[in-house]
């Protein structure tokens, strides 16, 4: 079983789906890894470190996708809205294929990766079960963008996050306001917290207080209950625009007493909520800093404009996306290892599992015999049922 791992295409992407470190355990399951020269190299990975632990180096893309029988990468076209429709050509009838699909954006996109009769396995619908928690790439690269998104927003700020005491007086601490808790959120608050912040954080789902307290941070409440506030998988569910209306009324006056807002509240598949107005933005003190990671998906932040950083109001409001692939290495370590127990869960005896009594298998697996079969993303695009599969 040949394992490939091309260089990343999407403008700007730093990371790579394998690093050198989990060839091993690969190896030793009978896979062998092909990758592509120079894809490691922007995330500190040489192609002497992946000779060294026994991968193949090829010259060009076309022979990685020529060679492979699994094509593991971190942005597969869907998810690379740039430049991933040019692997459509590179690909084989039969080939597997892993990695971030987003399988919820586009259903012509997801039907042209069928119509190439790739078995295409999509990370990001990892269900979020004990025993496929070491396989959640998703989380993972949560946590990257939560830290990255604080480390951004001091670097913008005109002031310190901590508190000094100096012989020239006494400086307070910044203020952070984290607006929603789920892995990104809870990473953004324990790096705020390290730097030195007043931290607080919000989110629709009651169950997440205790979570925050225990980094150390305030949960801000509002006399306004969410209905059904998350789904059986553990995400924040979609409310009303009545409930939106109420939150954003409630929420003026404590984003104006920050210096910091970091959005990350995002439900699968459809526009981001606007948490924050633009009415709210011209309340924040000059200098104030709001970054919103689900700027991608339309932004929590009225004014955020996808891919840009603005200043509106005498507020530098980020919109800036990818930011996992800010931290490339790190990054790289952490999907590899996803990657590589999702690989090792899935190639058994030297060929793929596809086992659909496996509840991992079946909710990651999207298309295969030149159908989008997965049940969830063929409910959200209203496409018929399939018939019973085994």
């Amino acid at each position: 079983m040949i394992v490939g791992v091309p260089k990343e295409s999407f403008p700007g992407e730093r990371r790579v789906a394998l690093v050198p470190a989990v060839l091993p355990s690969l190896a030793k399951a009978g896979m062998e890894v092909a990758v592509e020269a120079g894809a490691g190299t922007q995330a500190g990975y040489t192609d002497a470190a992946y000779a060294e632990k026994g991968a193949k180096i090829l010259a060009d893309r076309g022979a990685v996708f020529g060679a492979a029988e699994i094509v593991v990468q971190v942005l597969c076209y869907g998810a690379n809205d740039r430049t991933g429709k040019a692997d459509l050509s590179l690909f084989r009838r039969g080939q597997a294929l892993m990695g971030f699909l987003r399988p919820l954006g586009s259903r012509a996109v997801m039907e042209e990766i069928a119509a190439a009769g790739v078995t295409s396995f999509s990370i990001e619908l990892m269900p979020r079960i004990t025993r496929a928690q070491s396989m959640d790439a998703l989380s993972s690269m949560a946590t990257v963008s939560g830290y990255k998104a604080v480390l951004i927003a001091a670097d913008t700020l005109p002031r310190f996050l901590p508190m000094l005491t100096t012989a020239a007086g006494t400086i307070t601490p910044a203020r952070v306001l984290i607006l929603g808790v789920g892995v990104a959120g809870l990473q953004a608050i324990a790096t705020a917290k390290r730097l030195g912040a007043v931290v607080s954080a919000y989110d629709v789902r009651p169950a997440v207080k205790e979570q925050v307290q225990s980094l150390g941070a305030r949960f801000v409440e509002l006399p306004i209950e969410a209905k059904d506030a998350q789904d059986a998988r553990g995400y924040a569910t979609a409310q009303d625009e009545a409930f939106y209306a109420k939150q954003r009324e409630l929420m003026g006056r404590v984003i104006a007493e920050n210096d910091v807002v970091i959005t990350t509240a995002v439900v699968p598949g459809k526009k981001a909520p606007v948490l924050v107005t633009a009415e709210m933005v011209r309340g924040m003190a000059p200098g104030s800093v709001i970054v919103d990671l689900a700027a991608e998906r339309g932004g929590n932040c009225e004014l955020t404009r996808s891919g840009e950083t603005i200043i509106a109001h005498g507020v530098t409001i980020i919109g800036l996306i990818n930011l996992a692939s800010g931290v490339p290495y790190h990054a790289s370590q952490l999907y590899s290892r996803n990657a590589a127990t999702f690989l090792l869960h899935m190639v058994k005896d030297g060929k793929l599992n596809l086992n659909l009594q496996d509840e991992i298998i079946r909710e990651t697996l999207v298309t295969q015999g030149g159908e989008v079969v997965n049940a969830r993303v063929r409910e959200f695009f209203s496409m018929p049922a399939l018939a019973a599969r085994t």
